[in-house]
């Protein structure tokens, strides 16, 4: 357990208003802050802050308390959880009474690994900036991308030495445990530097901490992929983490909009040009745990994809999964055979953020645009584009937000809108009876009884 010392050590150290900047924005009305509620949709804000009491306080649902309550709440985490989440923010070392040897050695098995990942994040860098290879190499990839010394910390970018077991080599002589490296995928399963000749992409948890790593290969002549990552860990699901977002979360907070791109140097030139609120998936498929973590910060997504079938197909993805989540979605496409990257370096910001303004269109007309140059002529084929539009509207959990887009869909797709309205409620009320088939066979798998009655798909 953690000792009262510590306990109160951490309520006197957590602001308020710090910890809940950290996922809601917030304006100063007088001597309190105002946001959204993150804990139920709204369009006023009713989340009040107060820095002299150090508590929140929400006036529509109700919820309120202190920092570590805004944690448990938001994180969905326990009351000792919580306390964790605050003394890392805030560097309180915590006295421990009574702990169980299991949470002791689970806790220190985590730790371990993030400093472990830490000297690895430091070992590549000062090989990107410290020794003659890396300069002529590794440095030099980074040069022809345009990317500054600046930028180069910013990311903590560096670089793997061709060598076999440099790092295992330093890391071992430093005390650190074998197995933790390979646990990391620090080694490979033949006992070597699992990244080598290889410029490094770390990857940052939301709070900052190095929990991966991608490197991408610089000898074109090879058949090894273009690119490697570490394993899932303890401290690492790929599907949870999102590349960028610890040094772009401010700047979504503040323009209240996210940018979803698909590559770690499309982030980074985007960052560099001053484009900072931009994040990427990285090659994984867009999940809730990511939608999650874009949608405390904010509930509106710019989709901006490569101009290629791959690129749109990935963009129509996101869009259903981001309606799903009651957020607002726009899309733009680039130019034939350019991606983020390319675009921003021969345009600028200025130019970029114009064509994003001028370019960007509602999840509707961008998908009702491409559906229909392949149905043209064919009414099989227009009637289930059709069917494929309402199945987006079908997913959006808001009556009047749907409705609106059922009577904008009429417009567009000259159907009278009834009968969207007609097909769009038997669509949702699938969804409705698929959920609740799924909700109760998790039920039945558990041999937990069903309340049918309070149940609400």
């Amino acid at each position: 357990m953690i000792s009262e010392q510590s306990v109160q050590a951490i309520h006197e150290a957590a602001r308020i208003e710090e910890v809940v900047a950290d996922f809601v924005q917030l304006k100063r009305t007088g001597s309190n802050m105002k946001g959204l509620c993150p804990f139920h949709g709204e369009k006023t804000p009713s989340f009040v802050v107060s820095p002299a009491r150090n508590t929140f306080k929400c006036f529509g649902c109700d919820k309120g308390g202190s920092a570590v309550t805004f944690i448990m709440e938001h994180e969905h985490k326990t009351y000792p959880e919580a306390l964790r989440y605050l003394a890392a923010k805030y560097n309180i070392e915590i006295e421990e009474t009574g702990d169980t040897e299991q949470n002791r050695v689970e806790r220190q098995l985590r730790e371990s690994l993030q400093i472990l990942n830490a000297l690895a994040a430091t070992y590549y860098a000062n090989q990107l900036l410290s020794t003659d290879r890396p300069k002529s190499v590794g440095l030099s990839y980074f040069r022809e991308r345009g990317f500054t010394d600046d930028t180069i910390r910013t990311f903590g970018l560096g670089y793997a030495p061709p060598g076999g077991k440099e790092f295992q080599t330093e890391a071992l002589q430093q005390g650190y445990d074998q197995s933790y490296l390979e646990r990391l995928g620090l080694i490979s399963t033949k006992g070597f530097d699992f990244f080598r000749d290889r410029v490094i992409f770390p990857i940052h948890h939301q709070s900052g901490k190095v929990v991966a790593f991608a490197g991408r290969i610089l000898n074109t002549h090879t058949k090894a992929p273009k690119y490697i990552n570490s394993p899932e860990t303890e401290i690492y699901q790929k599907s949870k983490v999102l590349y960028g977002l610890f040094q772009a979360r401010t700047a979504i907070r503040k323009l209240d909009q996210a940018i979803l791109v698909e590559g770690y140097t499309d982030v980074i030139s985007m960052h560099q040009a001053g484009i900072q609120h931009v994040v990427a998936t990285s090659g994984t498929a867009l999940g809730e745990s990511q939608i999650a973590l874009i949608k405390r910060l904010t509930p509106n997504v710019l989709l901006l994809f490569d101009g290629d079938k791959a690129g749109i197909g990935a963009a129509l993805r996101g869009v259903d999964l981001f309606l799903a989540n009651d957020m607002n979605v726009r899309v733009v496409s680039l130019p034939e055979g350019e991606d983020p990257d390319s675009f921003v370096k021969s345009r600028g910001r200025e130019e970029t953020l114009q064509w994003f303004e001028t370019q960007a269109q509602d999840f509707i007309f961008f998908k009702a645009g491409l559906l229909s140059d392949a149905s043209q002529g064919d009414p099989i084929k227009r009637a289930a584009m059709i069917n494929d539009i309402l199945g987006s509207v079908a997913r959006i959990p808001d009556p009047v937000k749907r409705a609106l887009y059922i009577k904008e869909c009429s417009t567009l797709l000259d159907v009278d809108e009834p009968t969207l309205v007609d097909v769009t409620n038997k669509l949702v009320a699938g969804m409705i009876r698929e959920a609740r088939k799924v909700y109760e066979r998790e039920q039945a798998e558990s041999n937990a009884p069903i309340p049918y009655a309070s149940h609400r798909p």
